[in-house]
């Protein structure tokens, strides 16, 4: 088999996934965008605000992560389920997500009311003034407050925005997102500036916002999803009964388990290099919140290739065909790490310029500049490893995942960054420069894994790769 062969596919190869890759990088890369601008708009305020923001954003991410975790782990199913024609199998995953996220949503909550004031300041440790951190926490406080009231129509729009993209509908979830972040654009300068008469309300502003978006994108979804039952027959009858068989049940929260702690951890070890990095210095904190904005806008492409990956494989292993699975994810995989040199590049490119953008001190816009550098550099290794992790996931080894994933975070990343932080004198940027090299192997291990052809099931029929036609 030659090189343009193995990795390279045919024009009909990038039409199947682009058609559902590109929706996917439009519908983030335009949410991530009017975060930029988000980003801007509170950087507009000081350098206080833009750290309590992004602290308690962190914080939450952790949340974002959990449930995305639990309806990825269903979503393995519902992929495959869609793959051999099986609605009611569909219906079920969609019923069991509603009420797994709702669950966590309501104790996450809970938590995160009684918490918020600790949490956010195990980030103000680092050098820096009294007041500054007391600053940071009092925003950082108002902001989370409101923002956990989003929480609750989010439980419902995870779950529905998964199982149509799942089913192979990725542009209404994209649709319903670009309405939300309309909606939530329009709120920020509205509200953090205080335009048409109505009060400056800052960082409290640009929480509400964000919460009247939430509720608007899952009214979209609500809304098309009922009235387009026809295409999305797994809608018909999905609410007049919350039960799933314990089998069922159980057979999904055995996968949903292992990707719901990966998630958590993983969610939970990028905090906590966080507050390590801060712990050594506070303007470490705004300088990473520059960085991760410029980050999250040109990631879109290879991480929404990840989720491409996911559902394309998955469908694939569905139907039976494991070796047409297996040539899909290899070639998907390098079209990845292509996506991920390019936007790489480009980061780079830009590293000097946007960081001027923001309101804040020179010292903060030149840490920003290296820490942007720094993961432009790496975005091919952080692309390959993104589309291993989803490739291995699609045949539902969760428990591989867990491993490859957040056990690496904890077992090496995390504890690297602590010692650094506690026991060294070493500046701030290069702690995150030897941090993040930690990619390279990852990637080995990652690799690895997806050679071997373990991930490479039909988690419905139970059909594996020892299976494929012609196989010893």
């Amino acid at each position: 088999m030659s090189f343009k062969s193995k990795f390279i596919g045919d024009r009909a190869f990038y039409k199947t996934v682009l058609v559902i890759a590109v929706p996917i990088m439009v519908q983030n890369g335009v949410s991530n965008f009017v975060n930029m601008l988000d980003n801007l708009m509170i950087g507009r305020l000081g350098t206080n605000a833009l750290s309590g923001v992004a602290i308690s954003n962190q914080i939450m991410f952790v949340y974002y992560l959990l449930v995305l975790g639990a309806s990825a782990g269903v979503g393995i199913f519902t992929a495959q389920y869609h793959g051999m024609g099986d609605t009611e199998g569909v219906r079920n995953t969609f019923r069991f997500k509603m009420v797994v996220n709702a669950v966590l949503t309501a104790l996450v909550i809970v938590f995160l009311m009684i918490m918020s004031e600790t949490l956010i300041g195990l980030f103000l440790k680092g050098e820096g003034t009294a007041a500054d951190a007391a600053e940071t926490l009092s925003m950082g406080k108002v902001y989370m407050k409101i923002m956990l009231i989003g929480l609750i129509p989010n439980a419902a729009t995870f779950s529905y925005a998964s199982t149509l993209r799942e089913t192979g509908q990725t542009k209404v979830p994209m649709i319903a997102s670009i309405v939300a972040i309309v909606v939530n654009l329009i709120g920020n300068l509205l509200l953090i500036y205080g335009l048409l008469g109505l009060p400056a309300l800052g960082a409290a502003g640009a929480a509400i916002a964000t919460v009247i978006s939430r509720f608007v994108e899952l009214g979209v979804l609500a809304v098309y999803t009922g009235t387009h039952s026809a295409e999305h027959p797994f809608i018909i009858g999905a609410f007049r009964s919350f039960g799933v068989a314990p089998e069922l049940a159980g057979k999904y929260l055995l996968k949903s388990l292992p990707l719901m702690a990966n998630e958590t951890l993983w969610a939970l070890g990028q905090t906590t290099m966080n507050q390590c990095y801060s712990y050594r210095s506070l303007k470490a904190v705004a300088a990473l919140n520059i960085e991760s904005t410029i980050w999250n806008l040109l990631g879109v492409s290879f991480l929404a290739m990840g989720e491409a990956v996911g559902i394309v494989v998955g469908q694939i292993l569905g139907s039976g065909d494991i070796e047409k699975a297996k040539d899909h994810a290899r070639k998907m995989r390098a079209f990845t790490v292509a996506l991920g040199f390019l936007f790489g590049i480009l980061m780079i490119a830009i590293c000097p310029f946007f960081p001027r953008l923001y309101n804040t001190t020179d010292d903060v816009r030149h840490m920003a500049t290296q820490f942007i550098f720094i993961y432009g550099a790496l975005m091919p290794l952080f692309a390959y490893t993104h589309a291993s992790y989803f490739t291995i996931r699609s045949g539902g080894n969760t428990l591989i995942t867990f491993i490859f994933d957040s056990c690496f975070v904890w077992l090496l990343s995390v504890p690297l960054a602590f010692v650094l932080s506690r026991y060294t004198k070493l500046p701030v940027v290069y702690m995150i420069a030897a941090v993040q090299s930690l990619e390279i192997i990852k990637c080995c291990i990652g690799g690895g894994m997806v050679l071997s052809g373990i991930w490479a099931r039909n988690i419905v029929s139970g059909k594996g790769a020892e299976d494929a036609p012609g196989t010893p």
